[in-house]
């Protein structure tokens, strides 16, 4: 069912400053922002050869990554991403499965259908699934 790792996300306070420590000081191939009010971010993304990293700042009052920064000032993972062939399918064989789908498919930063499964669920960590 899952393919390969599309990404990993981590909430920064900053996204200028992360920016800059990927782009000058690491040398990556980072993306421009990108603001995304309907999700509460606005997302960067760092191209690598075998996967991306992406950038979440707080866009908004209601923010999840807001609350995220709270318990986590200086930022941290956030959740990591894995490519499906059919996020519909998958939320059925997950929800059969008992583990627990935050809420209905929804279309991600790459135009993308994408869900999020309860860190509960998951090892304790937040895990998106994304429609390749």
């Amino acid at each position: 069912m899952i393919g390969a790792l599309n990404h990993i996300a981590i909430a920064v306070p900053d996204i200028e400053k992360a920016t800059r420590l990927y782009k000058e000081v690491l040398g990556g191939k980072v993306s421009e922002p990108d603001a995304f009010p309907e999700h509460g971010v606005t997302v960067v993304f760092v191209e690598l050869p075998n996967t991306k990293i992406e950038f979440l700042e707080p866009l908004g009052e209601n923010s999840p990554i807001a609350a995220f920064l709270e318990k986590n000032p200086s930022g941290g993972i956030h959740h990591f991403c894995l490519e499906v062939d059919d996020v519909n399918a998958s939320m059925k064989k997950v929800e059969d499965e008992g583990l627990r789908v935050l809420g209905p498919p929804k279309i991600g930063a790459h135009g993308k259908p994408v869900i999020f499964l309860h860190p509960k669920d998951c090892l304790g960590t937040l895990m998106e699934f994304e429609e390749g």
